[in-house]
């Protein structure tokens, strides 16, 4: 059915499901899940990788490069078919897929992608430590309280975090496996 709208009780519905991907395992679990809506909804997935340049736009219009700009947008256009490569092998089957490279900061590039009603915007979401939200706001939280449409947020996968937890281990040198009891 065209033109109608129905939410997720399993109907057809014409809208968009925007994702964003930026090669991470969440951003891929995240485009899967943005995928497997879209095959239930016949729904078009567009896949959105924002991008700044080295030191953030302020340090980019001190000293502008155009030759280094266009060499950034390459890479994250590479990013990007990277990233759906490695997520599908190539283009999802059964599924209308387009993808944008946004210049910008990856939440309000999301928000601004995902700008219709009847949009759903897809993100992962994230590691959620202390640290890191201190260092970087949580784009999750941004495109929740911002966003015009739903906002589903996919958890981390469980690989992402057993890596996680074996990174925090080989920093702090502790053993990888529980010790033997004897």
């Amino acid at each position: 059915m065209t033109g109608m709208s129905e939410g997720y009780g399993g109907e057809r519905r014409t809208g968009r499901i925007v994702v964003g991907v930026s090669g991470s395992l969440g951003s891929l679990a995240a485009l899967h899940r943005a995928v497997d809506e879209a095959r239930r909804t016949d729904a078009e997935v567009l896949a959105v990788l924002a991008w700044a340049p080295q030191g953030g736009e302020h340090a980019y219009r001190l000293a502008p490069c155009p030759p280094l700009l266009a060499a950034w947008r390459q890479g994250a256009v590479e990013r990007l078919r990277d990233a759906l490569a490695e997520a599908f092998g190539g283009a999802p089957d059964g599924v209308r897929l387009s993808a944008q490279v946004v210049r910008g900061d990856a939440a309000p590039a999301l928000v601004r992608a995902a700008d219709r009603p009847d949009d759903v915007l897809v993100v992962g979401a994230g590691s959620g430590s202390r640290l890191r939200r201190g260092l970087r706001p949580s784009v999750t939280a941004y495109c929740v309280k911002h966003a015009s449409c739903p906002v589903l947020a996919v958890p981390r996968p469980g690989l992402q975090r057993e890596l996680e937890a074996l990174h925090r281990r080989n920093a702090w040198h502790l053993p990888t496996a529980p010790a033997p009891i004897r």
